[in-house]
């Protein structure tokens, strides 16, 4: 049975990225498959819903291609689930949950100086799901042949949701394969102030080879370089030096180059000339993911039933989930109580969303017409006009996203004709948001007015 799972798992590695396969199936097993029945092992119940949604098919077709028959598939979790276990007794050698918080909130002091880079940021703390597996195959790829194909390598999405963490750990990473590599990581706000230093002490020839003598130079929160036109210059020249000598050049910002105002053309085309990868708000299974690695890093106990319910009230971003699930382990050990018990009983209550307050599609309706300068009966009626189609579409999207109607419902409330066509709308406003930032920006400003913030 163990051949004829690794013959399977050989063949799905194939045709999924290596950072879901290492994420998702590196933990499995077969355990049987009896009159066609099959069971697999898994970690925890977070990958047997990632497992049945995304990959049910991929794994019936490799097990049939190996010979087995395959009715269904279950998944089962290695260990119990519903148990409900007490803090542990705590003991001079056994750290608190607030002591190891405080332990890796700490990490943040052991910096590498001369590179900028902080330890604690590794690829193995880097929790890969559908929200991030295309930068982080990226990444890899980059750590083993920096310089190479994705350079200069162009990291974009908002705040919180793991960009500093993935280009360091890259860092590090490079680090540890060849001690000597000479790598920096700096903020482009401390580069404008360097440089301007540089140039007020007469030192700006020091501080250009100084970048020009570097194996890996990585950029961070790159949209703060608006408006300083000479710094801008200068990271143009040791841009143009470094690639010339395929030496790796890596960037983060909140949005793509051409999205940032004022930024040269030239400049804003080169960085984006090996393609820019975006970081997305994390899925539900990501967040569960994310949180399960997190608990297991800090040794922490934490029912799944309590993970799930973080997972599913923080929709901000990861700093914010990170911080939650931080909290209620720490409570639990105040009380005295599991993490699901303090959530049973009311003692802790998480809502970070941007749900402030109940809303219906009418009101959502309402709002989005006004801000496209429409009355609600032109931007539901069937125009296909340019303008009014959008309208109608960013209306099907905030409906979905922030009431959760169904997209027969939704179709109902803005006038079209079947729920395909809401799901068109909802999907063609999924894909724009990755690249357009105009878009962001409007659908934010909508649900302000929605919510009256």
């Amino acid at each position: 049975m163990y051949d004829v799972w690794k013959n399977a798992l050989a063949e799905i590695e194939q045709q999924i990225s290596p950072a879901n396969f290492s994420t998702w199936f590196q933990d499995t097993s077969l355990l049987s498959t009896k009159d066609g029945h099959v069971k697999i092992s898994v970690k925890n119940t977070f990958y047997v819903k990632q497992l049945r949604n995304r990959y049910y098919d991929l794994i019936s077709t490799a097990l049939k291609n190996n010979r087995v028959e395959v009715k269904d598939l279950t998944f089962e979790v290695k260990t119990p689930t519903k148990s409900r276990v007490r803090p542990r007794e705590i003991t001079k050698s056994t750290p608190t949950v607030k002591e190891r918080i405080k332990s890796i909130r700490n990490t943040k002091t052991r910096q590498n100086h001369e590179t900028g880079l902080n330890q604690k940021y590794t690829l193995d703390n880097f929790v890969v799901g559908s929200n991030n597996d295309l930068a982080a195959s990226a990444a890899r790829s980059i750590i083993d042949s920096p310089g190479d194909r994705y350079n200069p390598f162009f990291l974009y999405g908002g705040p919180g949701l793991g960009k500093t963490h993935l280009v360091q750990a890259i860092g590090n990473e490079l680090l540890k394969k060849n001690p000597d590599y000479k790598i920096l990581y700096t903020p482009i706000s401390d580069f404008y102030s360097d440089f301007i230093d540089s140039v007020r002490n007469g030192k700006g020839k020091d501080f250009n080879q100084k970048f020009r003598a570097l194996d890996c130079l990585i950029i961070d929160d790159f949209q703060f370089i608006v408006g300083k036109e000479k710094s801008q210059e200068e990271f143009f020249n040791i841009f143009n030096a470094l690639y010339q000598l395929n030496k790796q050049i890596i960037v983060t910002s909140d949005r793509l180059p051409s999205q940032i105002k004022s930024v040269d053309e030239r400049l804003a085309s080169r960085l984006a000339m090996a393609g820019a990868f975006d970081l997305q708000l994390p899925k539900f299974e990501d967040k569960c993911a994310i949180l399960q690695a997190k608990a297991e890093i800090m040794g922490a106990e934490i029912e799944p039933e309590a993970i799930e319910y973080i997972a599913e009230n923080v929709n901000t971003n990861i700093r914010d989930l990170e911080g939650e699930f931080s909290t209620i382990l720490l409570m639990s050990e105040v009380r005295g109580l599991t993490p699901l018990e303090l959530i049973e009983n009311g003692s802790v209550s998480v809502n970070k969303s941007s749900k402030l307050r109940p809303i219906t599609p009418k009101q959502v309706v309402e709002k989005v017409a006004k801000y496209y300068n429409l009355t609600p009966k032109e931007m539901c009626s069937k125009s296909r006009v340019a303008n009014i189609k959008n309208a109608r579409q960013v209306a099907m999207f905030i409906i979905s996203k922030e009431i959760g109607s169904s997209t027969t419902k939704i179709a109902a409330e803005v006038g079209v004709k079947d729920h395909t066509t809401v799901m068109h709308g909802i999907k063609k406003i999924e894909q724009d948001l990755k690249l357009n930032f105009t878009l962001r920006d409007q659908i934010e400003e909508i649900k302000e007015k929605i919510y009256g913030i």
